[in-house]
């Protein structure tokens, strides 16, 4: 599609960006494995240590910016995004560039703040705090898009409003996975 025609597509709405967020953790889960877990397991059973939680966010941050800052980049979509027919674009249409990029993944970060206030004021243990992350993430946080004023089909989040980009639903007889 060119740019001028993705420009016109409408923004997912709330039940298509909760689907697609619940399938971005799940694929975020064999990143996660892949680049956390089986290095931090080396660590721990051949040197006996472990990084401090600072740093391991830090570093979960940083793979996981990677990842999205990678895909949106490369082709406006994720592999959950892919297959729920949504789309990353920059104005006008045009693809995202790695400064857009970055600034939506910050932006897109920002629910994680209001998550360490409640943990730290109802003194959170670990699967609570995992549970409040999840849920926030799947289902708080897309409600942003009722926070923007515009038609219907036009809303976007608050992420998408701050980095200048727009989410947009693709016709099903376009879809090609790459």
């Amino acid at each position: 599609m060119t740019p001028a025609e993705l420009d016109i597509l409408p923004s997912p709405q709330f039940w298509r960006r909760v689907s697609c967020s619940l399938y971005e953790q799940l694929v975020l889960l064999g990143v996660i494995a892949l680049t956390f877990l089986v290095p931090n397991l080396a660590l721990g059973i051949l040197f006996g240590i472990s990084l401090p939680s600072w740093l391991t966010f830090i570093y979960l941050y940083a793979v996981l910016g990677i990842y999205f800052v990678w895909y949106w980049t490369k082709s406006g979509q994720t592999l959950a995004m892919q297959t729920w027919r949504v789309r990353l674009i920059g104005k006008n249409g045009y693809t995202v560039n790695r400064r857009q990029a970055i600034w939506r993944y910050v932006y897109g970060s920002l629910w994680i703040a209001p998550c360490v206030l409640l943990q730290w004021a109802f003194h959170l243990e670990k699967w609570q705090i995992i549970e409040m992350l999840f849920t926030v993430a799947l289902f708080f946080w897309p409600l942003s898009i009722y926070l923007d004023r515009t038609a219907p089909l036009l809303r976007q989040s608050l992420a998408d409003r701050l980095a200048g980009t727009r989410l947009v639903e693709l016709p099903k007889n376009l879809v090609t996975l790459s």
